[in-house]
């Protein structure tokens, strides 16, 4: 009640009675938020942003701004460090936007706020309730202690509540700083972010009147599993071959001097759920990969498989995956043991330990999404069949959840778009043909203020410079995009169908 008194005084402010604050009062408008009463502890920092002064990946704010500082307390004597950038009101589209973070987070992810400042959208984002700088960088690694993990609500606030501990102070805020409320409020978010967005469809469904979920990590804790589970065969030839040229150095000096037999990995009957051991099916694929494809009618070789060795390029990111996200988490929050050897994970047993210890607090999975489908909010997700770190399928999976749930279709208020050669969050080293900019937000406003569902999306920016005006047509699933004529790097070129 008192933030609510504070932000009606500012609207009150005789002086800006009948006009938006400049971007050059930004200051000014942040001391009489302290001088209404608010302490230091809400706004840390303000300043006023010129036009193309800020520079962040390459890319320069277009639009003068006020960039406001802030920190919102919550349960355990910890706080969310948010970031609220204001653009001139001229250039305001009366729209708010908050943005997810991505992996382990404890950093405002400014890359976002820039790009949707460039948009016209009031915009914030949070650190997700912890600092990376006291957690490793943010980064995790075997054997290292990650003090959020060890605090409850800490991990709570990374994935399902950070957001919503920040996004009615800062929207607040900003409509005392236009004296006016936003038209429509809208999350963006991937990976991490894609996470935290179905939490907020899950537990906060009044906040936003959109929410886009990239490349969800919302079963985070099977996830982190899927790492683990990915790293093993590599790890197996190593101990066999490396040592073939003289020395252990991690490389395989020659693969063709080594004879590893990926049968040798095959499950006894009493080891079915050790990870050190692969069951008949995966012993397959992975003899299936070692081969290469064959002609069926005379199984002659059609091209030469994957050496030994070469392992973590079929799945190129799971070993680092694994050591960056897998092993901490069970060190930290499932087995509160640093020396934890993640080699005797058995998959079975541990599985319920993972998911009583860790899911609980980071996933998101519910398929009942009633509450805010009667808020009339709408949602996207998007999903890039060559993501690297994410199942491509999964999203898939969890619609037809939601649609049992609903006995239905759901496309009435939720719609996902699978995007072919699409990357985790972007373009795919490997396809770099692909557009790798999903223009997601644009399809959820057109949604969220005409009431029409987005019945194709735009894909523009392939990483292929002499491909830079090529753009592609995505499709709401279970539709794909079918050429019809014409140029093929032009997105009306095609047509969504089933």
């Amino acid at each position: 009640m008192k933030i609510k008194r504070i932000l009606t005084s500012l609207f009150a402010t005789p002086v800006h009675a009948s006009r938006s604050w400049q971007v050059e009062e930004c200051s000014e408008f942040a001391s009489l938020l302290l001088k209404t009463g608010v302490t230091g502890h809400m706004i840390l920092n303000s300043s006023h942003i010129p036009q193309k002064s800020v520079n962040i990946s390459g890319t320069l704010n277009e639009i003068p701004f006020c960039q406001l500082l802030g920190r919102i307390p919550y349960a355990g004597n910890n706080s969310v460090i948010f970031e609220l950038w204001l653009p001139a009101a001229e250039n305001y589209t009366g729209r708010f936007v908050v943005v997810g973070n991505g992996g382990m987070a404890g950093t405002v992810s400014e890359g976002d706020l820039i790009r949707n400042l460039n948009k016209g959208f009031a915009v914030a984002g949070g650190n997700a309730g912890h600092l990376a700088s006291e957690n490793n960088a943010g980064n995790g690694a075997p054997g290292v202690y990650l003090p959020y993990m060890h605090d409850k609500e800490q991990v709570k606030a990374w994935i399902h509540n950070s957001i919503a501990y920040f996004t009615p102070i800062a929207r607040r805020i900003a409509s005392a700083f236009y004296r006016n409320g936003p038209k429509h409020s809208y999350y963006e978010g991937c990976s991490t972010g894609g996470a935290q967005g179905f939490a907020l469809a899950q537990f906060h469904p009044e906040l936003f009147d959109g929410i886009i979920a990239g490349s969800p990590g919302n079963w985070y804790s099977h996830l982190a599993l899927s790492f683990l589970w990915n790293s093993q065969v590599t790890q197996a030839i190593l101990e066999k071959c490396d040592a073939i040229d003289g020395v252990r150095d991690g490389v395989l000096e020659n693969p063709l001097l080594c004879d590893f037999d990926v049968a040798t990995l095959e499950c006894k009957p009493s080891g079915t759920n050790s990870s050190a051991c692969l069951t008949p099916a995966q012993v397959s694929t992975a003899q299936k990969i070692y081969a290469g494809p064959v002609d069926l009618r005379s199984n002659a070789s059609l091209y030469p498989g994957f050496s030994v060795g070469s392992e973590t390029e079929w799945m190129m990111q799971e070993g680092y995956l694994a050591d960056a996200f897998s092993i901490p988490i069970l060190q930290n929050m499932v087995f509160n043991n640093l020396s934890y050897d993640p080699s005797t994970f058995d998959w079975g047993n541990n599985v319920d330990a993972v998911n009583d210890r860790v899911g609980t607090l980071i996933d998101e999975i519910s398929p009942d999404l009633s509450s805010p489908k009667a808020t009339g909010a709408k949602m996207i997700v998007f999903q890039g069949w060559a993501d690297p770190f994410n199942a491509a399928t999964w999203p898939i999976q969890h619609l037809h959840q939601i649609e049992d749930r609903f006995s239905g279709d759901v496309s009435d208020w939720f719609r996902l778009f699978m995007i072919p050669g699409g990357g985790h969050c972007g373009s795919a080293t490997n396809y770099p043909q692909v557009p790798g900019n999903w223009h997601a937000l644009d399809a959820l406003v057109q949604w969220v203020e005409t009431g029409e569902p987005p019945t194709e999306m735009l894909g523009t920016d392939p990483l292929d410079v002499n491909l830079k005006e090529k753009t592609s047509k995505l499709c709401p699933w279970p539709q794909t995009a079918k050429f019809r004529g014409g140029n093929p790097d032009d997105w009306n070129s095609f047509k969504c169908e089933e």
